[in-house]
Formats: C-alpha cells, structure tokens, sequence
C-alpha cells in the first residue's frame, strides 16, 4: 500500500511537471507569433505605402500633361541655414537652440524637394512647392514610424542672395517652431 501511494505521487510529479513544461513552451510559442504578427503588419503597411507610391507614378506617368517642374534659378541650388528654436512645449526642442546645415534645393521630373545635409550626411528630405513666392516644404513620417512627425516650413521672404521663414514641427501634442535664415551658397 505505501509502494502505490508513492508510485502515485511520483506519477502526479511528474506528470505536473511535465505539464508547466508545455505550458511555458505554449507560452514561449505565443509571444513568438505575437512578435511574427507584429512584424508582418509593419511589413503590410510597408507594401501598402509602396503600392499607393507606385499607383501614384502610373497616373502620372497615363497623364497627357506630365509637367516638368523644377525650382526657379533663384532657388536652385545650395543654401547655407540657420534654424533657430523660438517657441516649444516639445521635451526636444529648447528655446533658443540653434543649427546650421546645407539646404539644397532639387528636383527630379516629378516633384520638388529640399536636402537638408549636415557633415556631408542627409539628414532630412522635405516635399517641396513653390507657389504665390512662398516656399512650402513638408516632412512627415509614415505610419509605421514610432514617433509621428509632421515638419512644416514656409519660407516668404525671398531674395537671389537671402530666404527666410519659419519651421513647425508637430510631434505628438508637443510643437516647436523655429526661425530660419537662409544665405546663397558659394562654393
């Protein structure tokens, strides 16, 4: 009788235990698929950012009246930019805080856009429009991005040697705002 009743609870242990094992392994399994899941919606989101890239360049590209755009002469180009913090709630951005990069002024058949380069490393690319002699450039990252970030810039007051204006960045509840000062480059 004592032999059974500690055959049993030898058979109970290791039954239990052998049960907490493949629980810990369904666990181990589902935080797995979660990261998988996970994964594949970024991956998701990705492609449907790419196709709506790329059905935006088929309309184009079906469009009797493809227009060629491309900054005035004087905008093309380089600008050496200063950007000034004058206003922020942002934990980021302090009043007062300044920087200096190389804006360059670009285009490619289709759009306009903004290089911001510090230390010979791209450091921003911004959409660009010129319309009723005001620059307008925006940044914003995709839906996939961690932080959402929505940078504004409208740059009106507008000469061959000097540009200047203001930058808006959203990021969340918190915006910042800043002055910008643009000088021609002459390298």
């Amino acid at each position: 009788m004592k032999n059974s009743i500690l055959l049993i609870s030898f058979l109970f242990l290791l039954f239990s235990c052998d049960n907490k094992d493949k629980a810990d392994d369904l666990t181990l399994r589902e935080k797995e698929l979660l990261n998988k899941e996970k994964l594949f919606a970024q991956k998701e989101a990705e492609y449907q950012s790419l196709l709506k890239m790329r059905d935006s360049i088929f309309n184009h590209k079906n469009s009797d009246s493809i227009k060629i755009v491309k900054w005035s002469d004087e905008i093309s180009g380089d600008w050496i930019g200063k950007v000034i913090c004058t206003e922020s709630n942002c934990s980021d951005y302090v009043v007062g805080d300044q920087r200096t990069d190389t804006w360059e002024f670009d285009s490619d058949s289709i759009q306009l856009f903004t290089k911001i380069i510090n230390n010979n490393n791209l450091v921003r690319l911004y959409s660009g429009k010129f319309e009723n002699n005001e620059i307008k450039l925006n940044f914003k990252t995709d839906s996939t991005a961690k932080k959402q970030v929505d940078m504004n810039v409208l740059l009106n007051d507008i000469s061959d040697t000097k540009i200047k204006g203001t930058r808006t960045i959203a990021i969340g509840n918190c915006m910042a705002k800043f002055s910008v000062e643009l000088i021609r480059s002459t390298k």
